[in-house]
């Protein structure tokens, strides 16, 4: 190689160098950037990420909470399951037992309230059966929750504030009132 191909080549070297340092200064340069950009892109998924955790404990507790109504009303439902039913048999059980104060004299009436005898006490054991209970007793103490006075009345038979007399029974399912019996109050 002669002197003048040798200055070629160093020369062509020296052109190809200054790019690779223009380079790598510039990405030096970016790497700088990057490095400030970093804490803050960090922070910021940081953030995120926090938002995102609590955004899924909060959709766990309203799930939680969801289930634990949804419980609580079907426990509701099946605890006082029977109330339409039985608000509606309430009326027959009245009207059978009205039907047995009836005082009958011949085979064929006797016949039929024994019949009336059977059924009523097949409804009122259904009732017992479903959590229904009568209230509204004589000598029972006057409970406003469970009766309702219709009037108030002198008795020597029981206490003040007690059942002298009931107009209609009144019955409960489990701790509900289907029906406030209809009493008379002792003065």
């Amino acid at each position: 190689m002669t002197d003048e191909t040798k200055k070629e080549v160093s020369n062509e070297e020296a052109i190809n160098e200054e790019p690779i340092v223009e380079e790598v200064i510039n990405e030096s340069d970016e790497s700088q950037d990057v490095d400030k950009l970093e804490p803050t892109e960090l922070e910021q998924s940081r953030e995120k990420i926090a938002d995102l955790e609590d955004q899924l404990l909060r959709s766990k507790a309203e799930i939680q909470n969801i289930q634990q109504r949804q419980a609580r009303e079907l426990q509701s439902v099946r605890k006082y399951d029977g109330q339409k039913l039985a608000a509606a048999v309430l009326p027959a059980v009245d009207n059978l037992e009205r039907a047995l104060e009836v005082e009958v004299d011949d085979a064929v009436a006797k016949q039929i309230k024994a019949g009336v005898e059977m059924t009523l006490k097949t409804l009122v054991q259904a009732l017992t059966d479903n959590g229904i209970s009568a209230t509204g007793e004589v000598g029972e103490t006057f409970d406003p929750t469970k009766h309702q006075a219709i009037q108030s009345v002198e008795s020597t038979a029981v206490d003040s504030d007690q059942i002298a007399s009931v107009l209609q029974k009144g019955y409960i399912l489990q701790d509900r009132v289907l029906r406030p019996a209809m009493v008379a109050v002792a003065k």
